[in-house]
């Protein structure tokens, strides 16, 4: 089957993802793993200098969010970073591989996400994980299949519940602060430099979530303006609130129990400053969390499927039409998380999502380079942000070579198989990059190096526009 044509986005086409909308998917996005299931891992790698590696590893998000900010407005479409790998290499295997596996990574993300909501819904209902897993891909499933608009609703409301439970953790935390409390933060009880960096990159997949607002750019009504305004104030909220919040965990709790703590790390956190009251608020807050990451990422990974299929890097099943609308890719993208959910393991490939996506995030800034002409990016901070993702990216493939060889050799698998299928597809089906190409190119034009993008592109319609 053909890839469906794109449709071009006329002036007097309704947009659905609002400014609030847009902050509310990246925040959603972010604030769900990282903050919670994923927090006790890096909690028992570095200790007391957790709220360093939240920092570090938001430094590395901000340099990333520039170059994805330049990019989309520049190419706005539902793909995301799956155009800005066509637009960097062309029509390459390379750029194909990518993709791929970038598919892959956020099918685990969700997978993360889904285990980690179930791992804290059981605080309230004692069920199988299994079920409760499978029950939020299910529903957010059915939010987006309703429409972006609802999604974005959906979102907003979500994440105001979940910040305002967390700021009231911080504040109640903070209540704790004296001279013994306090001491627990000084510089000479950290970790090593080294695992410090490890925090930082396996936290990392807890701020990937930033790139899903790129995925609905061309769902919003002015890209230009919106797209880093909604970029960077997404990953600014979410540092500081990742910040504040292990800070509040060091306050709370004295070393050895940071160091040994688990899934429920932020529940136990809260019990000395709010009792069994803040065990149960926190736990519900970890719910909306996982919930909102699960919608937020479904979103994305249903548009990056979308958008590689009609790339030609996906089978033509993920670009057909279901009752009126291009939601098959949203449907195969449930049905492969749920088997994850079901089959797999999935704790010890949290650093194996980190891993996959810095090595996309790289490969992303790498591209941009040869883009700038187009994009009015500079050239330091695009070195920089792959200087600082490699960095990251090496002491975590230490972590995993030295710590968890599983996550180190599915990363392996995981990469062959992306390149495997892309080699395989391009054969066997003919299909290539230059539609897109063609399409997102003849709308770009050119700025002076160091001034702001100005993309005119046509942008696709999104599997859930209508509503």
């Amino acid at each position: 089957m053909s890839a469906t044509p794109q449709k071009a986005a006329s002036s007097g086409e309704t947009k659905s993802i609002g400014l609030v909308a847009a902050i509310s998917i990246g925040i959603g996005g972010m604030i769900g793993a990282g903050v919670f299931a994923i927090l006790g891992v890096v909690a028992g790698i570095v200790g007391s200098a957790l709220p360093v590696s939240f920092a570090i590893g938001g430094v590395v998000a901000l340099f990333a969010a520039y170059s994805y900010v330049k990019l989309g407005k520049t190419f706005p479409s539902i793909g995301g970073s799956v155009t800005f790998l066509v637009q960097g290499y062309g029509d390459s295997v390379k750029a194909g591989t990518l993709n791929v596996f970038q598919y892959f990574a956020y099918i685990i993300s969700l997978a993360i996400y889904a285990t980690g909501f179930a791992a804290y819904a059981v605080t309230f209902v004692d069920l199988p994980t299994e079920v409760f897993g499978v029950a939020i891909i299910l529903v957010f499933t059915l939010v987006n299949f309703v429409g972006s608009r609802l999604m974005g609703r959906a979102e907003s409301v979500i994440v105001i519940i979940k910040v305002s439970i967390l700021i009231v953790f911080i504040v109640a935390a903070l209540t704790l602060l004296d001279s013994d409390t306090a001491a627990r933060l000084d510089p000479s009880g950290w970790s090593t430099p080294l695992k410090i960096l490890i925090g930082a990159g396996v936290i990392f997949v807890g701020f990937e979530g930033f790139g899903l607002i790129l995925n609905a750019a061309a769902n919003m009504k002015d890209p230009d303006k919106e797209i880093p305004r909604a970029v960077f104030g997404a990953v600014g909220i979410t540092i500081a609130i990742y910040v504040l919040v292990a800070i509040g965990v060091i306050l709370s709790l004295p070393l050895p129990q940071v160091e040994s703590l688990g899934n429920d790390a932020l529940s136990v956190a809260a019990r000395p400053s709010m009792g069994e009251f803040g065990f149960k608020l926190v736990a519900i807050a970890a719910i909306l969390s996982t919930a909102s990451a699960v919608n937020a990422t479904l979103f994305g990974s249903a548009n990056v499927a979308y958008q590689i299929a009609k790339n030609g890097g996906l089978p033509p099943a993920f670009d057909r039409k279901l009752w009126g609308k291009d939601v098959e890719g949203l449907f195969i993208t449930a049905a492969i998380t749920i088997v994850f959910i079901l089959i797999f393991p999935l704790s010890a490939v949290a650093s194996m999502g980190s891993a996959g996506f810095l090595i996309v995030y790289a490969a992303v800034h790498y591209g941009h380079i040869k883009l700038r002409d187009k994009t009015g990016a500079k050239l330091w901070v695009l070195v920089t942000a792959i200087v600082l993702s490699l960095i990251l990216l090496a002491a975590l493939l230490y972590y995993m070579v030295t710590e968890q060889v599983s996550s180190a050799i599915a990363l392996v698998v995981t990469m062959g198989l992306s390149l495997l299928f892309e080699l395989y597809y391009r054969r066997r089906h003919k299909r290539d990059f230059k539609q897109v190409l063609a399409q997102t190119s003849a709308g770009t034009k050119a700025v002076p190096a160091g001034s702001s993008g100005d993309g005119g592109s046509s942008a696709p319609t999104p599997p859930d526009s209508s509503g």
